[in-house]
């Protein structure tokens, strides 16, 4: 399987486990920006980086951390490995 298709796969399964709890998500498909999804709560903004087999790099993980937001967003780096 290619890398873009296991990393929408993984995206969906991220949005699923969020929807579960509760948020409301959408899919940044095939964008360069910093998140893949955004989720939306009764109380707060979830703002997810999905990985496959690797954590984001040292550059990629500044970029995530210096990110701008309001003070009810939590930012979180899901991490899934092949044949889990």
């Amino acid at each position: 399987m290619n890398g873009k298709r296991k990393g929408t796969r993984n995206e969906h399964r991220s949005m699923a486990l969020l929807e579960a709890s509760g948020y409301r998500c959408t899919r940044a498909a095939g964008s360069l920006g910093a998140w893949d999804i955004i989720g939306i709560g009764s109380t707060d903004f979830i703002l997810v980086q999905t990985k496959t087999n690797h954590w984001p790099g040292s550059v990629e993980m500044e970029t995530l951390r210096s990110f701008m937001t309001p003070p009810n967003t939590r930012k979180l780096v899901y991490r899934w490995n092949d044949y889990q």
